[in-house]
């Protein structure tokens, strides 16, 4: 039985309800709204903390899903799982493939930046200041470009940036 129809939480009911209602009156062909459908089950057991079942709907959605827009979305999520689950690499390659299709994408750019600032700290608790200097860097990169995207967001990365003496002036106007 998919996931939408199980659900036991009011909103996700109505939700569920709503999204099945416009799905079925936008003109999109069937292996689009499955897409969709795979897509919306993954999102649900991802937040139920049921990440095999969101990676095998993520998976099937992928399989579907032929706009570049919507599959960046379902590899940025499919990240989102790696990288709780502590396998970073496997959450930057998600990520990086998102933002192959949707460069400007902060939210995957911000993701890359937090996983190398960790890896960073990893590297310096370590003892290698010229590894951690290397992440660090690259976390700065990376956050430069999301702030360039949504200027009004990620402003603890803002802080590290001034503080770290790691932020160009143009990357906040």
């Amino acid at each position: 039985m998919p996931r939408s129809q199980r659900n036991d939480n009011f909103i996700d009911k109505s939700f569920t309800v709503m999204a099945d209602l416009i799905l079925k009156m936008l003109p999109t062909s069937k292996t689009a709204k499955e897409a969709f459908a795979y897509y919306r089950d993954g999102m649900s057991a991802q937040a139920d903390g049921e990440y095999a079942e969101a990676l095998a709907n993520y998976e099937e959605a992928l399989r579907l899903e032929e706009d570049p827009y919507d599959r960046s979305f379902i590899l940025y999520n499919t990240g989102l799982i790696h990288a709780s689950n502590g396998e970073h690499d496997r959450a930057l390659g998600y990520y990086y493939q998102a933002l192959d299709l949707n460069p400007q994408m902060p939210q995957a750019l911000n993701n890359i930046a937090v996983i190398y600032h960790y890896l960073g700290e990893q590297a310096q608790a370590a003892g290698n200041q010229n590894e951690a200097d290397s992440l660090f860097d690259q976390a700065a990169d990376y956050w430069q470009r999301a702030i360039r995207i949504a200027p009004n967001n990620y402003i603890e990365a803002q802080n590290w940036l001034k503080t770290t003496g790691r932020a160009n002036m143009d990357a906040f106007f």
